[in-house]
């Protein structure tokens, strides 16, 4: 699969997604060190994906380039950026119970805010999964990059390109 780019200069702003979030009891708010190893283990199994070595990769970050979303003071979702690769989004997942409610968009969108605070003009969305890829186009009109290799994650041990 290919990466995606978004032109971090064109995304929506956040802040009415999170307030009609917030009026459902959902928060989005970037994690903490103390909550570590809940988001860790979240990660874990909330996808079909282990997504944990990306999740702690961001708390090597400062800041945390991690966000999550809670209801009922339970991790519900959380997203990253700066794990895999600099200038990356993801790895994002969001409890199959909560997904399409803004919780996802959400998330992306922070994270986006977050990165183009850090001074870049693009994000590159790491290698979505080919379900995901209609969600980023409609959410912040991300573009596939062509690429016939596995870009940077041809570097992992099983796919050894």
């Amino acid at each position: 699969m290919a990466d995606m780019l978004v032109k971090l200069y064109n995304i929506p702003d956040p802040h009415d997604i999170e307030k009609k979030l917030a009026d459902q009891g959902i928060r989005i708010k970037k994690a903490l060190a103390p909550d570590r190893s809940k988001i860790i283990q979240f990660s874990k199994t909330c996808a079909k994906e282990d997504y944990s070595d990306e999740v702690r990769a961001t708390f090597s970050n400062n800041p945390v380039t991690c966000y999550i979303a809670t209801k009922e003071k339970q991790i519900i979702g959380f997203a990253c950026y700066e794990a895999t690769a600099r200038d990356f989004f993801g790895p994002m997942a969001v409890l199959e119970t909560e997904r399409k409610k803004g919780i996802g968009k959400a998330l992306l969108l922070k994270c986006l805010e977050s990165m183009r605070e850090m001074g870049y003009a693009y994000a590159i969305i790491g290698w979505p999964a080919a379900s995901a890829v209609d969600f980023y186009i409609k959410c912040v009109d991300a573009v596939m990059i062509e690429e016939k290799s596995s870009g940077i994650y041809k570097r992992m041990i099983e796919i050894d390109e």
